[in-house]
């Protein structure tokens, strides 16, 4: 089952969001492993679910898929108040944990991720996200749904 994120799901949702994390840092970069594992601290949980709960407060942006009264992934979208961010509605995290992988979930998920990004009032009737170069998992999930390399997303350290 789908379903729109509720404030009685934060702490299976920090699960979640901590595997994402640990995830992105699963990796031959000894740096970057060590830059994910460090933030995940008691002051970054306590952030992130108050940044999720002003994301959530007022428009359904989160979802979860839940299967056996477990979350096993969800997908959060900027609110609408944000797409001038990007011009168009974006595809902040979707995560599934891995046995539930290759289920239907993630498809799932995006689907009801689409449907929300359609109904928001956008400059550019798009989606966007920044996917990892070196996840071909995710790469080739994203080619299915018709994504196309827009741009390229560059950073640096403050």
């Amino acid at each position: 089952m789908i379903r729109p994120y509720d404030s009685d799901d934060a702490d299976a949702l920090w699960r979640l969001k901590r595997a994402f994390e640990t995830a992105m840092g699963d990796t031959d970069d000894e740096t970057k492993a060590a830059a994910y594992d460090a933030k995940l601290t008691g002051d970054y949980r306590t952030d992130w679910l108050a940044w999720v709960r002003r994301c959530t407060d007022d428009e359904e942006c989160l979802f979860v898929a839940e299967r056996d009264g477990d979350l096993v992934g969800y997908l959060f979208l900027l609110p609408e108040r944000l797409v001038f961010v990007w011009d168009a509605a974006v595809l902040n995290e979707v995560y599934v944990v891995p046995e539930y992988r290759g289920t239907g979930v993630a498809d799932d998920l995006m689907e009801r991720g689409l449907a929300c990004a359609r109904e928001q009032s956008l400059p550019l009737d798009r989606l966007v996200l920044d996917v990892d170069g070196e996840n071909e998992r995710a790469k080739g999930f994203y080619d299915r749904y018709g994504f196309t390399r827009w741009g390229e997303m560059v950073a640096r350290n403050l």
